[in-house]
């Protein structure tokens, strides 16, 4: 987006995946697998998931691969080793920023949950590659920081989001990243409205880890699809949005769509509207962006519109849903206030899923830590991750001091 290059600079040319074991990282590798002679993995990274990324080295054959656990990159080795696999193995969070930038790929998927990724996407971005968003974390911490970083080096940034990548489809082609495409008004972002759409207000109380991680349409991590159930997940991406494509939030309108068909539409000054349509499958917006601007097989299943039949759309609910209010007020204010509010969901939704707090306490806790917490400016680095870390501090004291009152109580 922000300096096209051709197919032909890419093709044959290799592939870093940031975050290879997680649900992107797999589909993607598929979508690599059915297209040899293009593509060719050079460094597959992960956490601590050693079974997994066993086997993809064992597919694959990278030349790195990198564990931020230090007990899993030793077992890794050995087990490599053992099977005869010359991949190098590395940890730590400095070899995964390395990783990034890897002198051997031109192409680099980040699809590492949350925070953690920012730091290896900015080294990619500052190396120059062409760098595929699948995680949406990065942009809202740090989203002026990878634009500006993405112009100095000549980066490519492409949307790896389902919705983020239909909207990229649907904007002019010389778009450059952080700017406004002309002659917009708005962009339409679709949401399947998450396993609890119709479920009554007074029963989101009492809902399970469980229960919110069965997504009706995606299958996804525990933490994104917690997210997706509390629709913060939207609300990340409508930050997401207006960094990336240039655009206020007054500018974004999210609409419930529950058969996932639409995945955004953008609408433009002289009334037209634009969507791209496909089945949910991250195949289809993987295989756009590895290739953009040609298109190559995804092995997506072909859309029948008349097997769909019927498309529906509603208006979210804010009262039932807050987290989706509250990234709207975060995008507005700007600056690191969006990294707070991120920063406070990731801890707040570890402390669900630990079943700590209760469902609807998420957005209660990242309420109490956007008061708590002021936000600043986000034009280094070091300014997003002080905000970040002094917020996570703030919401784990929070979540503490309430799970303390209650075992009290209960004595």
């Amino acid at each position: 987006m922000s300096t096209p290059r051709s197919d032909r600079e890419v093709a044959g040319q290799g592939v870093v995946i940031l975050g290879s074991t997680g649900s992107i990282g797999v589909t993607a590798l598929d979508v690599i697998a059915r297209h040899p002679a293009r593509f060719r993995i050079a460094v597959l990274t992960a956490n601590k998931q050693v079974d997994v990324i066993f086997e993809q080295c064992r597919r694959f054959r990278p030349r790195l691969a990198v564990m931020l656990d230090a007990s899993a990159a030793a077992t890794l080795a050995g087990r490599l080793r053992a099977a005869g696999v010359d991949t190098e193995v590395r940890t730590g969070i400095e070899e995964l920023e390395a990783a990034a930038a890897h002198q051997d790929a031109p192409i680099v998927i980040t699809a590492i949950v949350g925070a953690a990724g920012l730091r290896p996407t900015l080294a990619a971005v500052r190396a120059g590659k062409r760098v595929l968003l699948a995680n949406k974390e990065p942009l809202v911490m740090g989203g002026r920081l990878l634009i500006e970083a993405a112009r100095a080096a000549g980066a490519l940034l492409l949307p790896l989001d389902s919705e983020h990548n239909a909207i990229f489809q649907c904007l002019p082609a010389d778009f450059t990243a952080g700017e406004a495409p002309r002659g917009l008004r708005r962009i339409l972002l679709t949401c399947s409205g998450g396993p609890f759409r119709r479920t009554p207000a007074e029963r989101l109380t009492h809902v399970t880890p469980e229960q919110a991680c069965a997504h009706p349409r995606w299958v996804m991590g525990r933490k994104i699809s917690v997210d997706s159930a509390t629709l913060m997940n939207k609300g990340l991406e409508l930050i997401e949005a207006c960094r990336l494509f240039g655009v206020a939030p007054g500018q974004i309108e999210v609409v419930i769509h529950p058969q996932s068909v639409i995945h955004s539409m953008v609408e433009y000054a002289d009334g037209s509207v634009l969507a791209q349509l496909g089945n949910p499958d991250m195949r289809i917006p993987i295989a756009h962006a590895l290739c953009w601007p040609e298109r190559i097989e995804s092995g997506a299943r072909p859309i029948d519109l008349l097997e769909t039949a019927r498309l529906d759309f509603a208006a979210p609910d804010l009262e039932r849903f807050p987290c989706l209010r509250l990234a709207r007020e975060a995008a507005a204010a700007g600056g690191t206030v969006p990294a707070i509010l991120n920063a406070a969901n990731e801890v707040a939704v570890a402390a669900f899923l630990e079943r700590r707090i209760a469902f609807t306490d998420i957005p209660r806790f990242i309420a109490r830590t956007l008061d708590e917490v002021a936000g600043g400016p986000d034009q280094t680095l070091e300014q997003v991750l002080a905000d970040d870390a002094r917020a996570r501090q703030v919401t784990g004291e929070l979540i503490a001091a309430v799970t303390a009152r209650k075992q009290h109580g209960a004595l």
